[in-house]
């Protein structure tokens, strides 16, 4: 006998310790191993079903109906918010760039394909008013396409940033969706870079884009937790054209910063002709609603070179260099 195994059989003599028992058996099963016999009571396995197959006995973690209901809303906050969290823990994931814009805004080829169906269309009905809207409607999305391609040239920027593509310090981060978002995955995807898209569960059946990383393609519930994650981590906000889920991210943001609630960091618009046009930040500031300072709070770029530069001088000036 080892002298290890002679000094624990002498404790276990002095202490009358028994030994451990196994984690997950037993040697004699408890009385609730098994159901009650049938030969007691006929109806048992009946009623054991019954009692199996109700909802209410369900796990609670393993309860969908459970998870629903409007007490349990804190708990699927948490667990909204949580899982994303730790799996980006888990990449090294530390900056983010957001880049948010318009999901109808496509690139050229597939704009103009569309403007050529609106006009064949229109050949057909040409007094159609809907139809003579729509062509006109293409025609603005072929103009604003090269917008697309200023998001995914950002997007292979940011993915080359730091020591490469495999640094995921500063990754870009969209909503996940098509057009201007899927531009900037696309570019992060172009130089080999992982980039990160915070999909929304709608009533309306919708797609992430195919240039997320499969790793970091999240879907939300709450709105509310994709919008915490995207300021989370950001060093940036781009916002390039786009309708109200554009808006509805760019008011928010710039809230938070002008209130101090987040530390300030770049918000940069891109496409000063369409911003000025979709927000008269003058009109606020001489009606007196926002203070001269809440100007300063963003800038406009034509370029994704631009933008990049841009962020990158606001913060060694901010004393937090990202690369």
């Amino acid at each position: 006998m080892r002298k290890a195994d002679a000094k624990r059989l002498k404790y276990r003599k002095r202490f009358t310790i028994p030994e451990p028992p196994e984690a997950r058996s037993r040697k004699e099963d408890l009385p609730s191993k098994h159901p009650k016999p049938v030969d007691d009571d006929p109806d048992v396995p009946k009623r054991m079903e019954a009692l199996l197959n109700h909802e209410n006995y369900r796990l609670a973690d393993r309860d969908p109906d459970f998870l629903r209901v409007d007490a349990a809303r804190g708990l699927r906050l948490q667990v909204d918010y949580l899982k994303t969290e730790l799996l980006l823990q888990e990449y090294g994931i530390k900056h983010t760039i957001a880049v948010f814009g318009g999901t109808r805004i496509v690139e050229e080829a597939e704009a103009r394909r569309h403007l050529q169906e609106a006009q064949e269309a229109l050949k057909l009905q040409p007094s159609n008013k809907s139809l003579q809207h729509k062509r006109m409607v293409c025609e603005k999305i072929v103009e604003k396409s090269h917008f697309y391609n200023i998001s995914r040239e950002l997007g292979r920027i940011v993915g080359l940033s730091g020591q490469g593509p495999r640094d995921c310090r500063v990754t870009i981060m969209t909503g996940g969706g098509p057009g201007v978002m899927e531009a900037a995955n696309r570019g992060a995807f172009d130089v080999g870079a992982k980039s990160i898209g915070l999909n929304i569960s709608l009533p309306l059946e919708q797609f992430p884009n195919p240039y997320i990383s499969p790793e970091l393609c999240f879907q939300f519930h709450y709105f509310s937790m994709r919008k915490l994650h995207f300021v989370r981590r950001a060093k940036a906000l781009v916002a390039f054209p786009g309708g109200f889920g554009t808006l509805d991210e760019l008011v928010e943001v710039l809230t938070l910063v002008q209130t101090r609630k987040v530390d300030p960091f770049p918000i940069v618009l891109v496409g000063r002709e369409f911003w000025d046009k979709t927000i008269n930040f003058k009109y606020l500031l001489d009606e007196g609603v926002i203070d001269p300072e809440d100007i300063k709070l963003f800038w406009y770029a034509e370029s994704a070179r631009e933008i990049w530069e841009g962020i990158l001088l606001w913060h060694k000036e901010n004393g937090t260099p990202l690369v």
